[in-house]
């Protein structure tokens, strides 16, 4: 019997909600860099009221790599991701936030551990390495779910709440992800350990911003993070 050979393709997945100002940025970098395999980008507009929607369909229709899809009412970063990974076709799918705090570049290295298939996920952690720019509140933030995640799980993550998350497409798109909002990204976390994913990290250069350049996560993402970690930890659910 004659096996097909799948080419390997890697599926950007771009959650945006009124990020105007750099979306247009972005997807330049995310077709400009160079990557391993070919690519495709899948932005979801969630609801943006700022000029997002229009620079996502000039940047779609300059570029039949870029699939821009848009959702009327802001859902949140969970839910957009969802839409986008039912999307996907890549055998291997990332994720690259909108607001340029990580920069597209770095996706190149991320990807060479799952595609040698020496990970089944790879996190680009902000944090494997010194950061003083990086806010303290940001830091104390980070470190304290990254910790509750370590000790309920029995993992050794530095960085848990990254967007820079690279998985097996055929993975990513199994999983049962319920997270409409910030709480995506322990979800994402918690389901790959339950499955005993191989989850190595690499350091990446961030970024930060502030709230008055347009940060949205707050303070009461982190509570929202430390109950999904407990729930899912204590539920008796069995990962497939």
């Amino acid at each position: 019997m004659i096996v097909a050979r799948v080419e390997p393709l890697l599926s950007i997945i771009v959650p945006v909600f009124n990020e105007g100002t750099t979306i247009e940025a972005v997807l330049e970098r995310l077709l400009a860099i160079d990557l391993p395999i070919a690519r495709e980008i899948i932005a979801v507009n969630d609801g943006s009221s700022d000029g997002t929607a229009a620079a996502l369909d000039a940047a779609a229709a300059r570029s039949p790599l870029i699939t821009a899809i848009h959702q009327e009412r802001n859902g949140g970063k969970g839910k957009a991701l969802r839409t986008a990974l039912k999307r996907t076709t890549g055998t291997i799918v990332a994720i690259q936030d909108a607001d340029l705090e990580l920069d597209p570049a770095q996706l190149s290295d991320l990807v060479m551990p799952v595609l040698r298939n020496e990970a089944d996920a790879v996190y680009g952690s902000r944090f494997m390495r010194d950061a003083p720019h990086v806010p303290l509140m940001t830091r104390l933030g980070n470190a304290g779910l990254t910790f509750v995640t370590n000790v309920l799980y029995g993992s050794a993550l530095t960085d848990m709440e990254t967007c820079y998350k690279v998985m097996r497409g055929d993975l990513a798109r199994r999983l049962p992800l319920t997270a409409d909002r910030f709480d995506i990204e322990p979800e994402i976390t918690v389901l790959l350990l339950q499955r005993r994913a191989r989850v190595v990290e690499l350091p990446v250069v961030f970024s930060p911003r502030s709230k008055a350049a347009g940060k949205k996560i707050r303070w009461r993402d982190g509570y929202h993070a430390v109950r999904l970690l407990v729930r899912h930890r204590f539920s008796g659910q069995h990962p497939e």
